[in-house]
């Protein structure tokens, strides 16, 4: 976070998250080789690129996409919602995994496999919309995944922008000493829903 970052937003997405903030991105965009999208990539001049959605996964090339970045020597992160295998994902790529709480509608579709998949310079994210949905986390981390909490692996805690208050859910982390990373968008805080070109 923090770091100027590429980011390449590929079309399409299974899932439905109630409060999702990308829903112009389940259909539409523009086909590109993966030739063009290292030639633009390179204009940025910046070695952090991350490939999100939508749902990445769901591209049928993504994995070659994350391979040429990769070869071509960018720091790779990819965003992925959980709900589709992770384990093909180049193991150069830092996968970072969005597990869907119950206040997204969505979260029958995590697949639970991937958490044993991770490794340290992988991520685990909650996006938060309110006190059942961190008390739903904790759950997992405490007592469904308890190994998690020592295995160095990132683990961040992010309120739903305008559904939960960002003060509030820093407030129940100390609390409960929870070692977990606060985090906000920061995208968000800088410019504010507007669309990226």
């Amino acid at each position: 976070m923090g770091l100027p970052t590429v980011f390449i937003r590929l079309t399409g997405c299974p899932l439905r998250c109630v409060w999702c903030d990308t829903e112009y991105a389940f259909s539409g965009g523009n086909i590109f080789s993966v030739d063009k999208i290292l030639d633009a990539v390179t204009g940025y001049k910046t070695a952090y690129v991350c490939v999100t959605g939508g749902e990445p996964l769901a591209q049928k090339n993504c994995l070659i996409l994350l391979n040429a970045l990769c070869e071509a020597g960018y720091d790779v992160s990819l965003e992925t919602s959980g709900a589709l295998d992770i384990s093909s994902v180049n193991l150069k790529v830092s996968r970072i995994v969005d597990l869907k709480a119950p206040g997204s509608g969505e979260c029958e579709k995590n697949l639970w496999k991937n958490i044993e998949c991770l490794m340290s310079h992988d991520e685990l994210k909650f996006v938060l919309k309110n006190r059942e949905d961190y008390q739903w986390a904790s759950a997992i981390l405490l007592e469904r995944y308890p190994g998690l909490l020592k295995k160095n692996i990132p683990i961040l805690f992010l309120p739903v922008q305008e559904m939960l208050d960002p003060t509030e859910l820093a407030e129940w982390i100390l609390e409960d000493s929870l070692p977990v990373r606060f985090q906000l968008q920061l995208h968000k805080q800088l410019w504010g829903n507007r669309r990226s070109k």
